[in-house]
């Protein structure tokens, strides 16, 4: 079998789907790698690495496409679907509830995809868990850009001048990416306090020793997501974050509803009521944004107020991004791949595989 690495081609995006560990383990399972010449450079792994790790590197795609059983990527999807073999895998991340067409020109491509973002949240998954992986790291480097653009210290400071006080972090969204952020900015000495609608939070958040910032209402969302919640529950949100969102020097937004536009939780009126010099990072830009002064790819100030909206947070963290992905990848490949008769077999009873198989057989699956 053989498998191709896409080079990534979005101006923000720095990961590449394979690591120099993970081609070894490719090979014991009977998989000929061929990565796309500079696939790696923007995370720190050059074509010689790639090379004596085990892999082909390729400078012309099309010259081999057509032999190529499986191929994966990022998030790219641009390439020549004609030359592909018929009944190849294809397998990415797809961002499926925001880019249906492109699910869609998939399917006229007559090949197998994969959309890793709807993997199940349970324990066989774990190890293909990309949201998770991703998402930690993203969380980690919010707050990590956070200090670097306020101008002020994060840790309280005692000098014989006189003592800096701790600089104090609200963190929107207690997921992954929002609990790494506030062990991020623990580690750092910041102040910080966190909200989430979900009930199950408030002891995540409180183990990590951050404030719960909770709206006094019997309603809760349940489960692993964060869901839509009444519009008595988001009056008395809006009030609560008014009254604690004004005291902070940065607020990290990472609050997201799958297969919706991400839920509005700064509106223009809150930033207003921010001191100069306060930052707010919105994680969920790429989504709709939390603050409804987001705007992606750029930096917007209002009354000394800065709002970043960078899409691509893992990307800005890619050696490392990229080597959890990878490992993401290959263990769900795993589930593909027939061991004894050394060939690909798409199992629709396992749960995993049907969860994520978006177009099969010139067919679009995914109608959410």
């Amino acid at each position: 079998m053989k498998l191709l690495v896409l080079k990534e081609n979005a101006s923000n995006e720095n990961r590449i789907a394979l690591s120099l560990e993970v081609i070894a383990k490719y090979k014991k399972v009977g998989v000929e790698v061929f990565v796309e010449s500079k696939a790696g450079e923007k995370s720190m792994i050059s074509d010689e690495l790639l090379k004596e790790s085990g892999a082909n590197i390729v400078t012309d795609i099309s010259q081999i496409i057509s032999e190529i059983d499986i191929i994966i990527s990022v998030q790219r999807t641009d390439f020549e679907y004609s030359k592909v073999k018929k009944g190849a895998i294809f397998i990415a991340l797809l961002n499926p509830y925001f880019q249906k067409d492109k699910i869609e020109l998939l399917a006229k491509a007559d090949i197998s995809a994969f959309a890793l973002e709807l993997l199940p949240r349970t324990s066989r998954a774990q190890s293909m868990d990309v949201l998770s992986s991703q998402s930690n790291l993203a969380g980690y480097r919010a707050v990590i850009d956070a200090v670097y653009e306020m101008q002020k210290a994060v840790p309280m400071m005692m000098t014989a001048a006189g003592t800096i006080s701790a600089a104090k972090f609200l963190i929107l969204g207690a997921g992954v990416a929002g609990l790494q952020a506030i062990a991020t900015a623990k580690r750092l000495g910041a102040i910080v306090s966190a909200f989430d609608v979900r009930a199950a939070a408030k002891e995540q958040v409180q183990s990590l020793g951050a404030k719960f910032v909770e709206v006094k209402s019997e309603e809760k969302a349940q489960g692993v997501y964060a869901q839509e919640m009444s519009e008595e529950y988001k009056k008395l949100q809006e009030q609560l974050l008014k009254d604690v969102i004004k005291n902070q020097d940065v607020v990290i937004s990472t609050a997201l509803i799958p297969g919706r536009k991400a839920p509005t939780l700064i509106t223009e009126e809150m930033v207003k009521m921010m001191k100069p010099g306060s930052i707010i990072i919105d994680t969920a830009a790429i989504n709709g944004g939390n603050c409804e002064l987001t705007e992606v790819e750029k930096e917007v100030e209002v009354n000394g107020v800065r709002i970043f909206g960078y899409a691509n947070f893992p990307s800005r963290v890619a050696a490392d991004t990229s080597k959890l992905l990878a490992k993401n990848i290959f263990n769900f490949l795993e589930l593909l791949i027939n061991k004894e008769k050394n060939s690909l077999s798409i199992n629709l009873e396992d749960d995993l595989v049907k969860a994520t198989l978006v177009s099969d057989n010139g067919i679009v699956l995914f109608n959410k």
